[in-house]
C-alpha cells in the first residue's frame, strides 16, 4: 500500500500503539490549545464574550453532527479495507465520505442560517450575551462545510495510518488561530482591535487554512485519483455499510450534543449565578480536556487497529487489543488527572479572571476531574467499538447514560434540591460512572464485532 503499512493485520503489541498514539495526543493538545487561547483571550474581552464562546463552541457540535458521523463511517470503512487488503475499495470510499460530508454541511448551513434566532432561544443564552453569542454562531456556522472536509480528512489519514498528516494540519491551524486571536481579538502586534468579532474570524481563516494543508495531502498522497472517482452503481452498493455505520454514530452526536445543550441551558437558567455559571463551565471544559487528549488519541488509535484486524478475518486479536489499548489510557489518564488535581484552583483563575467565574470552574473541574477513570475507560472502548462499525451499541450505552442519568440530575439537583451549579457538576459525574460500567459490559459479553464488513467471521 502507498506509503502504508502492508501488514496492518499484525498483532499490535504497546509499542505499535504507542507509535500511533503519541501524534495523535500531539494532535488532540493542538486542537486544545485552539479552544484554550478563545476561551483566554474572551475572557480578556468580556465575561460575555467568554460565556458565548463556550456555549456557541459547545453548540456547534449539533451542527456537525454529519461530518463527526461521516468521519466515524469513513474510520471503519476504510480501516477495514486495508486490513482486508482491498485499498481501492478504501480509495473510493475516500471519495464518497468527502463528498457525502460536504454536501450535507452545505444543506445544514442553510438550515442554521435560517434558524438562529430560534437555536438561541432554545439555549437559554442570556439577554446580556445575545448579540455576541448570535455573532459567533453566524459565523461558525459559514465555516461549516470548510470544517467539514477538515474532519472527515483528518479521519481518513488516521484511518490509513498517516497520523502526521492531521498533526501538521492541526499545527498550522494551531499557530495561525493564536496569532489572529491575539493579533484582531486583542490588538497585539500592531492589529486592528476588532474584539469578539476578531476571535470569531481568527477561528474560520485558521480551520480554512488547515483544510487547504489536508486537500494537498489527499492529492500528493494519491488518495483523490480521479480513476478511482466512484461510479453510481459501486456508491449504491458501498453507502449501505457507510451508512449502517453513520447513521446511529449521527444519532448518538445529536444525542449527546442535544443532552450538552440542555445541560448548558439548565444552568443557564438556574436560580442564581447562572451568567458566572456558564462562564465557569466554559474555562472548566477547557481545562478538563487537557485530561481527554491522551484517551482520544487512544480512542482513534483503538478504531484503526481493531477495523484493521477486522477487516483481516481475526475478531479475537482484535478484542485483546482493544483491551490492551484500555489498560494504557487508563493508566497514564489517571496518573495525569492526580497530577492536576493540586493545579485547579490556579488553572481555573488564568482563564477567567473574574473570581465568581473561576470559583465555579474549580466547582467544575473538582467533579470532573474525579470521574476521569470513568469518562477514560468508557471513551477508549467506544473508539474500539467505532472501528468495528457497532457504532449502533455505543448510541444505546451513551444515549441512556444522558437522558436517564445525566439530564433528570441535574435539573432535580440544581434547581431543586441545592439550587446551584454544583448539582449540575454531580450528574455529570454520576452518569460517567453508569456509562463506563455500561460500556464495559458490552465490550465484554455482546457479540460487536458482528458489525464488521466481514460480519466478525474469522477469515480461514
Amino acid at each position: 500500500m502507498r506509503g502504508r503499512d502492508a501488514g496492518a493485520a499484525r498483532v499490535a503489541g504497546y509499542g505499535e500503539i504507542w507509535s500511533l498514539a503519541w501524534p495523535q495526543i500531539l494532535m488532540m493538545l493542538l486542537n486544545f490549545l485552539i479552544g484554550i487561547v478563545d476561551v483566554y483571550v474572551g475572557g480578556r474581552i468580556d465575561r460575555e464574550t467568554q460565556a458565548a464562546i463556550g456555549v456557541l463552541a459547545q453548540a456547534m457540535f449539533f451542527f456537525q453532527v454529519v461530518a463527526s458521523a461521516v468521519a466515524n463511517g469513513a474510520v471503519a470503512a476504510v480501516s477495514q479495507s486495508d486490513g482486508a487488503g482491498r485499498e481501492a475499495r478504501a480509495d473510493r470510499y475516500v471519495w464518497l465520505c468527502l463528498l457525502l460530508g460536504v454536501v450535507a454541511s452545505v444543506l445544514i448551513l442553510a438550515f442554521g442560517l435560517a434558524s438562529r434566532s430560534l437555536f438561541l432561544s432554545l439555549l437559554q443564552v442570556p439577554e446580556s450575551m445575545l448579540p455576541k453569542a448570535r455573532y459567533f454562531l453566524t459565523v461558525f456556522l459559514w465555516l461549516l462545510p470548510i470544517q467539514s472536509f477538515f474532519v472527515i480528512a483528518n479521519a481518513l489519514f488516521r484511518a490509513r495510518r498517516l497520523v502526521m498528516v492531521p498533526l501538521y494540519a492541526w499545527g498550522l491551524a494551531a499557530v495561525l488561530n493564536a496569532l489572529g486571536d491575539f493579533g484582531f481579538g486583542l490588538g497585539s502586534f500592531g492589529l486592528p482591535n476588532l474584539g469578539y468579532a476578531g476571535v470569531a474570524w481568527s477561528t474560520f481563516l485558521s480551520i480554512t487554512a488547515g483544510m487547504l494543508f489536508n486537500f494537498v495531502a489527499l492529492v500528493r498522497a494519491g488518495m483523490l485519483r480521479k480513476a478511482l472517482f466512484p461510479a453510481w452503481r459501486w456508491v449504491r452498493c458501498a453507502s449501505r455499510y457507510l451508512l449502517k455505520v453513520a447513521w446511529p454514530s449521527g444519532l448518538m452526536q445529536i444525542v449527546w450534543h442535544t443532552g450538552y445543550l440542555l445541560l448548558f441551558a439548565i444552568t443557564g437558567s438556574l436560580p442564581v449565578g447562572s451568567v458566572d455559571a456558564l462562564a465557569g463551565m466554559s474555562a472548566g471544559m477547557r481545562v478538563e480536556s487537557i485530561l481527554f487528549l491522551p484517551p482520544m488519541a487512544f480512542n482513534f488509535t483503538a478504531s484503526i487497529l481493531v477495523g484493521n484486524l477486522l477487516g483481516a478475518g481475526r475478531p479475537e486479536e482484535a478484542k485483546r487489543v482493544g483491551y490492551r489499548i484500555f489498560t494504557a489510557g487508563l493508566v497514564s489518564v489517571t496518573l495525569l488527572g492526580l497530577a492536576l488535581w493540586p493545579f485547579l484552583p490556579w488553572a481555573a483563575a488564568v482563564l477567567s479572571p473574574e473570581p465568581a467565574v473561576a470559583a465555579q470552574a474549580v466547582a467544575y473541574l473538582r467533579y470532573n476531574v474525579a470521574a476521569i477513570p470513568f469518562t477514560v475507560g468508557g471513551l477508549i472502548l467506544i473508539g474500539a467499538m467505532t472501528g468495528a462499525g457497532a457504532t449502533f451499541l455505543t448510541m444505546c450505552v451513551t444515549g441512556a447514560s444522558i437522558w436517564f442519568v445525566r439530564l433528570p440530575l441535574a435539573l432535580y439537583l440544581g434547581h431543586s434540591l441545592l439550587g446551584r451549579a454544583e448539582g449540575v457538576w454531580m450528574s455529570m459525574f454520576a452518569s460517567q460512572a453508569v456509562q463506563a460500567m455500561a460500556t464495559l459490559g458490552v465490550y465484554q459479553y455482546v457479540n460487536w464485532a458482528r458489525y464488521g464488513m466481514g460480519g466478525g467471521k474469522p477469515r480461514k
